[in-house]
């Protein structure tokens, strides 16, 4: 009998390509993967299934991965998930840690990065702080990626707060994050 029993891992992503994708090169490395496009069937495998590992993309069609994994953990508090985004700010690294993922990674990462990212059980001190400081353009993003979590995701609510009209907020969030 096999002393180790092949882990499982729960892949929560809308895009179904990059969720085929990465689960079939999840899968060569020896992993059971359950792919789902948004929250509820999400939930329904990780119930089904009992997985050791999640994968959660940040924004699952008009939902958040923030829900997921605070749901996520509730019911499972063992799994270990992993928060992937296309549209990471500070915010959202910061909650997805305090609701219960191990880690946070940005699009593109590659399969060893997110297998890393999920085994790792300490951080890594050694991680090269950033050389110049950000710039004024993604620090913007950032302020609005920090008050839209505050507003609970409502744009319109987020944009009073800003004193910004609601599809000039739209406009500037429909943008990917500026890499500095």
């Amino acid at each position: 009998m096999n002393s180790n029993p092949k882990k499982s891992l729960l892949l929560v992503d809308d895009d179904l390509t990059f969720c085929k994708v990465l689960a079939s090169a999840l899968e060569k490395r020896g992993l059971d993967v359950y792919t789902a496009t948004n929250i509820a069937a999400g939930l329904e495998l990780a119930a089904d299934h009992q997985p050791d590992y999640a994968v959660i993309d940040l924004r699952i069609g008009p939902e958040s991965g923030l829900e997921l994994v605070e749901k996520l953990h509730a019911q499972h508090p063992s799994l270990r998930m992993l928060m992937l985004t296309g549209y990471a700010s500070i915010a959202t690294a910061v909650e997805a840690i305090k609701l219960g993922a191990v880690h946070y990674l940005t699009k593109p990462a590659s399969v060893v990065d997110i297998l890393h990212g999920l085994q790792a059980e300490q951080g890594n001190a050694e991680v090269i702080p950033a050389e110049k400081p950000i710039s004024i353009k993604r620090l913007e993003w950032e302020h609005l990626q920090k008050v839209l979590l505050e507003h609970n995701g409502n744009i319109s609510a987020a944009a009073r707060a800003l004193n910004m009209h609601r599809r000039t907020l739209q406009r500037k969030l429909s943008k990917r994050p500026v890499k500095d």
